[in-house]
């Protein structure tokens, strides 16, 4: 099947070809006419099967001239860098049209945001948080959205914006056409699906979890976070293939320590992105990575979803995630567009429960590789890595007084209650009845 096969029209045809883009992917397939049809569709499959043309093809291919200003599409994604790399598509395939697509997200100048909604905007693709802020203050018209796409939706409630998904939907007109599109499918999006969602149909190009058939994985047993560098160094040096490598890591502090090794072994040619650092360096790491400026680009797992980078080589789980699914969006970025990939992924000790899970949700192993020759084991451990002693069932030989260390009786003279005596009983006491003050003559 071709592109030609699906009712596209003229413009988006030719936009395709411009793009080099033949064959649709098999979420394409099975979406495109269901969404076209005006079915709600809930559209699972895994990262790098181009779930993005798969609700931007429709929405164009229906999409009419209007002189309106206010919005007939609204497209949620969970990221800034998703907001300006799904925009960049929507340009990319009309640009033989003339609908006008406006990206807002969080962390930057709201007013240039306002000033181009003000222009008018057929296509708003944004964060949800940035959303709800304009909609409330009546800059982002959406009581006429005709279509809602949710894109990653299970990333966007890990992030934290399940109120504001929530308060977007009650806001939208109840007439309209949803889009999901998710790599797994959680009972929390089953319930927004129940809540809001009309009869949906599930397109379903691979069962979640399933990871890409032309992504091979390997691993490698190590003992320590030195390790693992002077490993993922000696990876770098040794390996022609590993052209452009995005590295994952389990938190910013790890990102951070392991962009500063790397930057003294391979200065100029390693950045870093996680959701430390401010919006322009994030765009520009990911910029000069994708145009292979930096041959390594060091990431939390903010980047596991969504972003396109193409023709990335290798992908390597420095830190194996707690959650099994993140695995399948990380390898996820390798491999795309029918291309071949690697993923590898270096196991510490403490990490063979989150393996463990990992292939259990695959249904398939992870096969382990010996360490190559000529890597330097380190025996030094990071402040996390040293074991913490728990001393338990020794009884302090000390008897504890039942009201506490600090407690001793007071002695008889000190023995009396705290309260206050006013002057009358003062006087009654001292002269055993009542003295009264008398006025002055």
């Amino acid at each position: 099947m071709t592109f030609y096969d699906l009712n596209l029209n003229k413009p988006l045809r030719d936009a395709l070809a411009d793009l080099g883009y033949t064959q649709p992917t098999t979420i394409q397939q099975r979406s495109l006419p269901v969404a076209m049809s005006g079915r709600d569709v809930v559209g699972i499959a895994q990262t790098g099967t181009g779930k993005t043309l798969a609700y931007l093809l429709p929405i164009l291919r229906q999409w009419e001239f209007s002189r309106e200003a206010a919005t007939r599409v609204l497209i949620l994604v969970p990221t800034r860098e998703l907001v300006v790399q799904v925009v960049e598509t929507a340009q990319q395939l009309g640009r033989y049209m003339s609908a006008r697509i406006v990206g807002v997200y969080g962390g930057a100048n709201i007013k240039p945001q306002i000033a181009a909604l003000n222009e008018g905007a057929d296509i708003v693709v944004g964060t949800p948080g940035r959303v709800y802020d304009l909609a409330l203050n009546g800059n982002l018209k959406i009581k006429n959205v005709k279509r809602l796409v949710i894109d990653e939706v299970d990333e966007m409630l890990s992030l934290g914006f399940r109120s504001q998904l929530k308060d977007i939907l009650r806001l939208l007109p109840e007439r309209r056409q949803n889009l999901m599109y998710s790599a797994t499918l959680t009972d929390e999006v089953e319930t927004i699906i129940h809540d809001f969602f009309n009869a949906p149909e599930k397109v379903e190009a691979a069962p979640a979890g399933t990871p890409l058939d032309n992504i091979a994985q390997a691993a490698y047993e190590v003992p320590n976070f030195h390790t693992k560098i002077n490993l993922l160094s000696l990876l770098l040096r040794t390996d022609a293939e590993m052209r452009k490598v995005l590295v994952f890591a389990g938190t910013k502090k790890i990102a951070d320590d392991i962009y500063a090794r790397m930057w003294e072994l391979f200065p100029e040619a390693v950045g870093v992105i996680h959701a430390g650092k401010t919006q322009p360096h994030r765009f520009d790491a990911v910029q000069q990575f994708q145009r292979g400026s930096h041959r390594v680009l060091i990431a939390t797992d903010i980047i596991a979803r969504g972003l396109d980078i193409s023709e990335v080589s290798h992908v390597v789980n420095f830190d194996v995630p707690a959650e099994p699914e993140s695995y399948i969006h990380r390898i996820g970025r390798t491999g795309r567009a029918d291309q071949q990939g690697l993923s590898v992924t270096f196991i510490t000790e403490r990490e063979a429960d989150s393996v463990a899970a990992i292939e259990q949700l695959m249904n398939r192993s992870i096969p382990l590789l010996p360490l190559p020759d000529g890597l330097e084991i380190s025996a030094e451990l990071t402040y996390d890595e040293i074991p913490r002693i728990e001393v338990k069932g020794i009884e302090s030989r000390l008897k504890t007084p039942e009201h506490g260390i600090g407690f001793h009786e007071k002695s008889a003279k000190n023995m009396k209650e705290n309260f206050h005596l006013t002057r009358g009983k003062k006087m009654q006491l001292k002269y055993g009845k009542p003295k009264k003050r008398r006025g002055k003559k």
